[in-house]
């Protein structure tokens, strides 16, 4: 058996989330996380393996798993109500009063160079994922007539995400909540028409 941990795990993720997201993934060092964590490095280490562990081990409690993300899209009434959710909360989170401006996975990775290949594959997947299964969504309500049978559902997914990264750059130029909603308004207006309603 190991050592017991001496410190709260998970409250030592949170300070190395809003680390890395106030800083970026590359210009955090293990000594800023060790000040921001109150651990020392072998503490780290020990807990969390490497500073890319730490990191992907904060992006997943930011962003929750696949199944997580896809089981919300997946549970919404119709694609329209999902891609709603996802850019009411987008605009919500990316303007929260204790946290950073913009998105985690936006600003961590912003700079991108080589060293940090496999963290921008890991946070691109993690983008992906979540258009993808906006895309089933909105090919599934095409399917089932809520959605006109010439509904582009990439280009409309794509469109969503696209709006979502382009809020997390606005909030990061000092956008306010408001301003943001104002985005996924119009981006929902864009939505095609449905049979019933779309805020079903």
């Amino acid at each position: 058996m190991g050592r017991p941990l001496s410190f709260d795990r998970e409250c030592a993720l949170e300070k190395a989330m809003l680390t890395f997201w106030r800083h970026g993934y590359e210009t955090t060092s293990i000594n800023d996380l060790t000040k921001a964590m109150g651990v020392t490095a072998p503490s780290i280490y020990a807990a969390f393996g490497d500073k890319k562990q730490l990191f992907l081990e904060a992006v997943q409690r930011y962003a929750g798993t696949d199944e997580q993300r896809e089981q919300s899209i997946s549970n919404a009434t119709t694609a329209f109500a999902a891609a709603r959710d996802l850019l009411e909360t987008s605009a919500s989170l990316f303007t929260g009063d204790s946290t950073p401006p913009g998105c985690l996975l936006a600003s961590a990775t912003a700079t991108g160079s080589q060293t940090a290949a496999d963290v921008l594959a890991a946070v691109a997947e993690i983008r992906t994922s979540g258009r993808l299964a906006l895309r089933h969504r909105i090919q599934e309500d095409v399917q089932r007539g809520v959605l006109p049978i010439s509904t582009d559902a990439e280009g409309l997914s794509d469109l969503v995400f696209a709006a979502i990264q382009g809020m997390s750059t606005l909030a990061r130029d000092g956008a306010s909540r408001a301003q943001l909603n104002a985005v996924a308004r119009h981006v929902l207006a864009a939505w095609p028409m449905v049979r019933a309603t779309r805020t079903d």
